[in-house]
């Protein structure tokens, strides 16, 4: 019995893992974009870059509940290899009327539709910035750069999504989740300053490409290693928020990371910049607002401003160095919080 009910969650973890990056991948994606923004923006984003963060999430925490928010969060290319061949990635119609008539409506959000929605995600964005609308504003940011950051995972542009076709079942996790937890403090996320897109579009389908590019490495990696790997090094148990789940071990998980070679941390870097170049095209695109004067009223009670510009030298604060911890919680001052994110500009 206890061993049924230890392959029940791991079935369940591995379903819930179906989310790029995990919470703490996303968080931190949308955070780092901050740092991206030239001075015109990075004031507006840094004193909001609470809720910027923390709602990086709120598309996986509806996918079940909305039912047209699962099919933007991926595109499965190698469908399309039966109408294009294995070039299915390079010659799909990248705008969404030639898709759709292509394909109907129907077939693309069968099968995703991350790259499109991800330029109609730009457009909101930018009529947001238009109006100078703070609550939209904030809520698009945030959601759009979840979208980006799942356009850059290799497991998000395939059928083949969780392993499942090659009895890989939770490589989705694996990679997204776990790696990024074990190894992503490390990772060098410096990517320079965010510059216009002229083509957002097309740049959304560059994502695209470059993570199915990677795909191949993804499956193939895992599979190799697992040959030769005694699958009782391969996974542990450990305990999240009091339960035991099924996990691959840490052994296992940095050899898988070395045989990547830094793709994880090239697609979470990619992500991160695409998330500023998109915040700074939509911006642009509405006519450079003056975001300054949205800041000139500071309401105490405004739940979506950033509590540490209250106080910046002051008290320390608790956080969660990763997602599903369950050890104790890191004190640290405001001070040093930034301190360590600007250390890694």
């Amino acid at each position: 019995m206890r061993n049924y009910v230890l392959i029940v969650l791991f079935v369940l973890s591995s379903q819930t893992y179906v989310h790029a990056w995990g919470f703490w991948g996303h968080q931190r994606i949308n955070r780092l974009a901050v740092f991206t923004l030239p001075p015109e923006m990075v004031g507006f984003y840094k004193y909001y870059i609470g809720y910027i963060t923390e709602n990086s999430v709120n598309p996986d925490k509806r996918r079940y509940a909305v039912p047209d928010e699962a099919p933007r969060h991926y595109i499965d290319i190698d469908i399309y290899y039966k109408f294009y061949g294995d070039s299915a990635v390079y010659k799909m119609p990248r705008y969404w009327g030639e898709a759709v008539g292509k394909f109907t409506e129907d077939t693309l959000k069968a099968y995703g539709i991350v790259p499109w929605h991800i330029f109609r995600m730009k457009n909101d964005l930018t009529r947001a910035f238009e109006k100078m609308d703070v609550p939209r504003i904030l809520r698009l940011s945030a959601e759009i750069g979840h979208y980006i950051a799942d356009a850059n995972v290799p497991l998000h542009t395939t059928e083949n999504y969780n392993g499942q076709l090659t009895n890989q079942i939770g490589i989705h996790g694996f990679w997204e989740s776990r790696l990024p937890e074990l190894f992503g403090d490390e990772y060098d996320i410096w990517t320079g300053q965010a510059r216009y897109l002229e083509k957002p579009q097309l740049t959304a389908w560059e994502a695209v490409i470059n993570a199915h590019l990677a795909l191949d490495s993804v499956l193939r990696f895992e599979k190799e290693l697992t040959k030769v790997f005694p699958e009782d090094k391969k996974f542990v148990y450990e305990q999240r928020n009091r339960i035991n789940m099924r996990t691959y071990t840490k052994e296992f998980s940095k050899l898988y990371h070395d045989k990547l070679a830094g793709q994880v941390e090239r697609r979470m870097r990619a992500s991160v910049k695409m998330v500023g170049d998109f915040w700074l095209t939509c911006w642009i695109d509405a006519g450079k607002p003056n975001l300054s004067n949205l800041l000139d009223k500071k309401h105490e009670n405004d739940p979506m401003r950033n509590p540490e510009l209250d106080n910046p030298n002051g008290s320390p604060t608790k956080v969660r160095p990763h997602e599903g911890d369950t050890g104790s919680m890191e004190t640290i001052t405001p001070k040093e919080l930034r301190l360590r994110l600007m250390a890694r500009r």
